[in-house]
């Protein structure tokens, strides 16, 4: 059974940083893409880091020069180190990890962790 278990989320004011964890248990790690996307409450979730299974790393707008995502594969583990944080961070951030050589890819995600940023 796979499952992806996210930890490291809560609140902290405009300027602040956290670090994300996922940890990926039942499936394949380092041959797959991970990531992480977002919800605000009344939008659409919103991807804003990938890392990719050969390192590459591809960032939204949003977030760019903000976040870095990074994994260590030994701990089945990807990161995502949020820095300059700033009150639309706001949401649910979600862990993902794509079955890339499935046809179509398959998705699985995690139980999402509230990430709040006050002003």
């Amino acid at each position: 059974q796979v499952r992806l278990v996210e930890s490291g989320g809560g609140t902290v004011q405009a300027g602040g940083s956290l670090r994300l964890s996922c940890v990926s248990h039942g499936i394949g790690f380092s041959i797959n893409d991970q990531g992480w996307c977002r919800q605000a409450p009344g939008k659409e979730r919103e991807c804003v880091a990938t890392i990719t299974s050969d390192e590459a790393t591809v960032y939204a707008d949003s977030v760019k020069g903000r976040f870095t995502i990074s994994r260590d594969v030994p701990k089945r583990t990807v990161y995502l180190q949020m820095n300059s944080l700033k009150p639309e961070d706001t949401g649910v951030y979600y862990c993902n990890l794509r079955r890339i050589k499935a046809r179509p890819p398959v998705d699985y995600w995690g139980q999402g962790i509230q990430v709040t940023v006050s002003s």
